[in-house]
């Protein structure tokens, strides 16, 4: 509904009545709830290789890991965690752990060891599933290891023996999990910077679910058709692709990294009706030749969505004048939440559609305002503040620290992103500029604080900032700026192979700027602006 002052409050509602959120069910129970008409249907393929799982598949394995897990120790609240690619098995994975009581952390498959490493410590987690070609960053963790396919490697449980195991041991651990237990524990730079674990309970993946899903018509179930190109270890990779499809039985294309001419073949071999995307993939359909190679009239398109970072409006234009029969969604959510804002409803329920280059209406049962970041003061509409979230989907803190968490969740519930935006007459959200420090890099989180923690352990550093620069293919870019000791030898190039050697391929710095100080605040905060401003003005000259 319009703004509600509440004790002079501006709070703004959706402008479609609240959905009805189901108690007592686990996340698995919600997802696959009405599976039995659909046993023999496909619910996740992969697009290279064809291997495909049915949702029979799904709900027996779901149930044998589960027992498997159980028998080998996994208790409730205890994490797994999961480091895969995309695969047709991943549904079953994390469904898996989540029925055993256990809790699922996705971790990406590109990081280092020391990467891994960390969230493997940092989650207490108590055993990893991963495939034979991770084996070798997850075996010296010390915890026991699953590993997916025929393949049987010494000192790893082999995945077909662990289900057969799981459909030997009977049911007589089972602890029985309520909603407000934890079901996932997704890494997030959250608004400031280093890697944390977000507590997420059954309730709040399901509340999310209910609030997404509110538009889609009972014809649409078994219909749709999402390609799984967003990594399923993301939050939204696993709820808004995995979890979703599964709920509305549709079929889960799952591709396990990105390159155009697979991704166009999927789309079109595999009938693809949906597909979560991000910026530079829309860059790549618009500008690169590869696309002509193919007969996009056989394309099935329906729609993509743009979510985790800002879609440049000329892009925007120049996708809808070549792809005329798709529709562009954008999207808005974040870890600590899942999604917030959505472009497109449903017209025929008379549910609109949001204005362009806006990230859309707030989504049913949600609450949503607008500060001012000095004042806490809540803005009215057309006022550009902080955005601040309070509902059901609302995690339920960051694991191990307080600090954090307090920081973010105030005590009357409010979660506040870090992204500045506002609302405007009509209800359509648009984000403006965010708070956070992070650079998106191709949809990828980098937090400044990690690359300059890296940076300060070379001995020739004195002083580093590193800040986002615009990039027209990947969004933003990491550009350091370094004071370099004056008896240093190191050029540019020396600096970018440092980082290079020490972080996952995302999160290289891409540009170097010696420079003769760090401007920094009285509280002793870069001031990334004035650097980044600095930089582009160079650049320009």
């Amino acid at each position: 509904m319009e703004g509600q002052k509440q004790d002079n409050e501006h709070i703004f509602r959706s402008l479609y009545p609240s959905v009805p959120i189901p108690d007592k069910l686990t996340l698995p129970e919600f997802v696959l709830q009405g599976v039995e008409e659909f046993t023999e249907k496909v619910a996740f393929v992969e697009a290279v290789t064809g291997k495909a799982v049915t949702y029979g598949d799904v709900v027996r394995d779901t149930k044998r890991l589960a027992k498997a897990l159980t028998s080998l120790g996994l208790r409730k609240g205890q994490v797994m965690v999961v480091v895969l690619p995309n695969v047709a098995e991943y549904g079953i994975i994390a469904l898996g752990i989540m029925s055993a009581g256990g809790v699922f952390s996705g971790a990406n498959p590109t990081a280092l060891v020391s990467e891994i490493k960390k969230q493997v410590e940092a989650s207490d987690a108590r055993g990893i599933i991963t495939d034979a070609t991770n084996f070798e960053k997850v075996k010296t963790l010390g915890l026991p290891v699953i590993v997916l396919g025929e393949e049987k490697i010494e000192g790893a449980v082999n995945w077909k023996d662990l289900l057969e195991a799981g459909d030997r041991s009977g049911d007589n651990n089972k602890e029985e999990i309520l909603q407000t237990d934890l079901c996932a524990l997704p890494f997030s730079s959250g608004t400031t910077g280093l890697q944390k674990g977000v507590m997420l309970t059954h309730r709040n993946l399901i509340a999310n679910l209910c609030s997404s899903l509110f538009s889609v018509r009972s014809e649409m179930i078994g219909q749709i058709v999402t390609l799984g190109l967003i990594p399923f270890f993301h939050i939204y990779g696993i709820v808004g692709i995995c979890c979703a499809t599964m709920k509305n039985k549709g079929k889960v294309v799952a591709m396990s990294r990105y390159d155009l001419r697979i991704f166009l073949n999927a789309l079109i071999a595999h009938e693809v009706s949906f597909a979560p995307i991000v910026p530079p993939i829309i860059l790549n359909l618009v500008k690169n030749p590869i696309v002509d190679e193919f007969d996009l009239s056989k394309l099935k398109l329906r729609s993509v969505m743009t979510a985790a970072a800002p879609l440049a409006p000329e892009l925007l234009t120049a996708f809808e004048a070549k792809f005329p029969n798709v529709q562009v969604q954008e999207a808005y959510g974040l870890t600590e939440h899942s999604c917030i804002t959505l472009t497109h409803g449903d017209p025929e329920k008379g549910q609109g559609i949001a204005k362009r280059n806006s990230v859309g209406f707030i989504l049913p049962n949600l609450e949503v305002k607008f500060i001012d970041p000095d004042t806490g003061r809540s803005l009215p509409k057309n006022t550009p503040g902080e955005l601040c979230v309070r509902s059901q989907c609302v995690m339920q803190g960051y694991f191990m620290n307080k600090e954090e968490t307090a920081k973010t969740i105030d005590e009357e519930g409010w979660l506040h992103t870090g992204d500045i935006g506002y609302i405007d007459d009509d209800g359509d959200i648009f984000i403006v500029d965010r708070i956070k420090e992070l650079i998106k890099y191709k949809g990828f989180q980098v937090a400044p604080a990690e690359l300059e923690a890296i940076l300060l352990t070379h001995p020739s550093v004195e002083d580093v900032a590193v800040v986002p620069l615009p990039d027209e293919e990947a969004g933003e870019i990491p550009a350091a700026c370094v004071v370099i000791n004056p008896k240093a030898k190191e050029k540019e190039e020396d600096i970018l192979n440092f980082v290079a050697a020490n972080v996952a391929h995302y999160k290289k710095v891409r540009v170097v700027h010696f420079v003769d100080s760090i401007p920094k605040s009285l509280s002793g905060k870069i001031m990334r602006r004035l650097l980044r401003d600095k930089i582009l003005s160079i650049n320009k000259k």
